[in-house]
């Protein structure tokens, strides 16, 4: 995928999924499409419509700071979606990403890290790669996952594939669309504009082809790191839970993040986390 295209792609998205109410326009007429009109952003943004319009056709490919600025502003981007906008736009700056290790490098977790997960019997934990491989899972984990999506997850899956193929996905986590919103965001923050990993690029047309969801999620092109997000989840064996996932990048490991799964203490989730946790 060319870098020059990029910009104009992510400015496109951001423009078509901003209301008019987000800001404080009257919403007068038909809308063609949804979202925020070209001509509305160049105003709000204090720039011409045409010079706005050739930056999202790749046209214009070096705004400066400042309406870099002020287009982060028009769309309420948050910390991690304006970096997002700034690396697009300066492309000759090296792009933040991990370096190309071999793959068995790269899915090599610290032993010394899995002992730690093993050594928490009541957090499910899991270590993913940039792409949302899982490359180790703790017994907690294994337990937590086991019934509630009723299959076990394992190293070798991938939560992308799991929370968009797998029907179960939909029943177990009771707020699915904001959860698979937050999954496709952090990968977008997470790989910047590294977007020709191969990895990325196989995982990515396998979800296109096989999830329209996929597609309509991913062109919205949201960059967010999410942490610390609390979901809903429905168990098989316990029922409904509240549950906070948790994620840290792993010192030493490019590309590797640690997820936990924690519940507030002493609340019915806890009780119920502990349950799930012990049948491992």
């Amino acid at each position: 995928m060319a870098n020059d295209r990029l910009l104009g792609e992510f400015l496109r998205a951001r423009r078509e999924v901003t209301t008019p109410a987000q800001v404080a326009l009257l919403d007068v007429g038909l809308r063609k499409t949804p979202g925020l009109r070209r001509e509305e952003v160049a105003m709000l943004a204090g720039v011409s419509t045409d010079y706005y319009v050739r930056l999202e056709q790749g046209r214009e490919r070096h705004p400066s700071d400042q309406v870099l600025g002020a287009l982060a502003d028009v769309f309420g981007l948050g910390t991690d979606a304006t970096a997002h906008l700034y690396a697009l736009a300066h492309t000759d700056m090296p792009a933040h990403q991990e370096p190309r290790l071999p793959a068995a490098a790269k899915a090599q977790v610290s032993p010394r890290l899995i002992r730690l997960m093993h050594s928490w019997p009541r957090t499910p934990a899991i270590v993913m790669n940039r792409c949302m491989d899982v490359l180790a899972v703790n017994p907690s984990a294994a337990a937590f996952y086991g019934r509630g999506l009723r299959a076990e997850l394992g190293v070798g899956d991938n939560l992308l594939r799991r929370m968009f193929l797998d029907p179960a996905a939909r029943e177990f986590c009771r707020d699915w669309e904001s959860a698979v919103r937050d999954k496709v965001a952090h990968l977008r923050a997470t790989i910047g504009r590294d977007l020709d990993d191969p990895r990325l690029t196989e995982l990515i047309g396998e979800l296109s082809g096989r999830s329209g969801d996929f597609r309509r999620v991913w062109a919205r092109h949201d960059v967010e790191v999410g942490n610390p997000r609390t979901r809903r989840l429905r168990h098989d064996d316990v029922g409904e839970l509240t549950v906070t996932y948790e994620t840290f990048s792993v010192v030493g490991a490019p590309g590797q993040q640690l997820i936990t799964i924690q519940a507030t203490p002493g609340s019915p989730s806890a009780h119920a986390l502990a349950v799930l946790c012990r049948a491992g």
